[in-house]
């Protein structure tokens, strides 16, 4: 009521929004217990929603713990209410979090956008935009507004997870999360708040993360249509489905199934336990020579501090420009470069990581935006840019695969990937299910949000550590950075 006097025409409300936490008997979680609380969708619970909205005439989302069809099942769904208190539609998490497991069966219903009055609405449950796929298919449905109902005890929700579903997709995304906790015994870790409404560039009218709280906030359906992000003038043509066959293998049918599970006294694949990196942030400086001076200084520098593999910005030793400016020189100048490279790598004994610009042959006028690594012995790896940016498509012809996932005794499991294809979630999610330990970054930040969301983002999701090393004159004004897999603890069963 407070909302619609405000002049809302739709609440999102969060997550298990009917639910008394107690579902445990002797010490131990009880399905039984979990179907006993849940509710039906003509129960009184529903109904009272439903009559509400019809009072208000108001749209609402709500999560609502549903009764399966047997004692022992219960669903975490959400429901979408009409402002005539008819339901809409009905979502079934699919992915559920840790403790859910031994209470709660994940969904398996088709993913929906419903089609109103109010814009193209997709539903999501929490631990389902941890995951990048489900708000990412919804948006290639068309939903314009992804509706979020979370309850959740995680900060990254408010300042990764939610954000980048927007800006990844260039759509909005409304956000209600549960703040608090009323207990004094047991578990105290509070659920973390900060609901929010996002718009499709990132901007955001965030709720409180300490007490009860409501945001308020016109969405404009119609912006999600642009699909302009800041790496590209559109977010799904820059998308290459042909190269992501591999997310349609089943989940034990792709390389990194050795990896599912706790980890074994023998790991699946062979490598060291720790490698150590250096993150080279360099750019062209002063003159051609000075910069390649620098660099030589650099790669030697790092290793004699024990690095043995060493990653540079994309494109490091070129002016901001350059290439653009002139391709074909700047693939003449990037052989000579290539060299030098090899040359440090085997004077120092070490692997290095850049991109050039690589003409394919001395016949062709092809040009391709190239990662290499390369090592004492020569080119170990070479992956030329599959998704191109803004500025790259003037010059570059898009590299025909993905990176592939080499196994190196010294490296273990490495990967490539160039720039702001850190942006498209399915180019990091194929890496993954080819088994990336280590995926290889040279960057160059357009903005904060490439390394602080996007680059964060793909580490956490994918559990592989991420390199990514940014040009010292960056648009982003951030720095470089390497993010950690991280370990899980204590069981997070979380489907990849």
């Amino acid at each position: 009521r407070k909302a619609k006097d405000g002049g809302a025409n739709l609440v999102v409300l969060p997550e298990n929004s009917n639910r008394d936490r107690q579902y445990f008997v002797d010490g131990k979680p009880s399905k039984e217990k979990a179907h006993e609380m849940s509710e039906e969708l003509d129960g009184s619970f529903v109904k009272g929603l439903c009559k509400a909205c019809a009072e208000l005439g108001i749209w609402l989302a709500v999560g609502v713990d549903l009764r399966g069809p047997s004692p022992t099942t219960a669903y975490i769904a959400q429901l979408l209410i009409r402002p005539d208190g008819e339901i809409e539609g009905v979502n079934k998490k699919h992915v559920l979090w840790d403790y859910e497991y031994t209470l709660f069966e994940p969904g398996d219903d088709p993913y929906q956008v419903f089609d109103t009055e109010l814009g193209r609405l997709g539903l999501l449950i929490c631990a389902d935009g941890i995951v990048p796929e489900a708000a990412r298919v919804l948006s290639l449905m068309g939903a314009q507004v992804l509706l979020n109902s979370l309850n959740s005890r995680g900060p990254d929700e408010m300042r990764v997870h939610i954000p980048l579903r927007a800006l990844e997709n260039g759509v909005w995304h409304v956000a209600s999360n549960s703040v608090g906790n009323p207990n004094n015994a047991g578990l105290l870790w509070p659920w973390t708040g900060g609901s929010q409404i996002c718009d499709p560039h990132g901007k955001r009218s965030v709720a409180s993360e300490q007490h009860d709280d409501m945001v308020m906030g016109d969405v404009r359906p119609f912006e999600a249509e642009l699909k302009k992000g800041s790496w590209t003038q559109d977010i799904f043509a820059q998308r290459r489905p042909e190269l992501y066959s591999l997310l349609t293998k089943p989940i034990d049918a792709v390389p990194c199934a050795q990896m599912y599970g706790p980890a074994p006294e023998v790991l699946p694949f062979s490598g060291p336990a720790s490698v150590k990196v250096a993150m080279l942030q360099l750019s062209w400086t002063h003159t051609r020579l000075c910069t390649e001076w620098m660099t030589k200084r650099q790669v030697s520098y790092a290793a004699r501090r024990g690095a043995i593999i060493g990653v540079l910005p994309e494109l490091w030793c070129f002016a901001r420009g350059e290439v653009e400016k002139d391709p074909k020189a700047a693939a003449d100048y990037s052989s000579s470069v290539l060299q030098l490279m090899l040359d440090a790598a085997r004077e120092n004994s070490m692997h290095l990581c850049f991109t050039l610009v690589e003409q394919e042959t001395e016949s062709s006028s092809r040009l391709f935006h190239t990662a290499y690594l390369v090592d004492p012995g020569g080119v170990a790896m070479k992956y030329r840019k599959a998704h191109l940016g803004v500025s790259e498509r003037a010059w570059a012809t898009a590299g025909p695969e993905l990176s592939a996932v080499c196994p190196m005794a010294e490296l273990g499991h490495i990967a490539m990937l160039v720039g702001d294809e850190v942006w498209i979630p399915e180019v990091s999610r194929c890496l993954a299910l080819a088994g990336a330990e280590i995926v290889l970054h040279p960057a160059d930040w357009l903005t904060a949000e490439a390394g602080e969301m996007a680059a964060t983002e793909r580490a956490s999701e994918n559990r592989f550590h991420l390199v990514s090393v940014t040009r010292l004159d960056c648009p982003g004004k951030l720095g470089s950075q390497t993010t950690l897999a991280g370990e899980y603890i204590g069981g997070e069963p979380i489907p990849l």
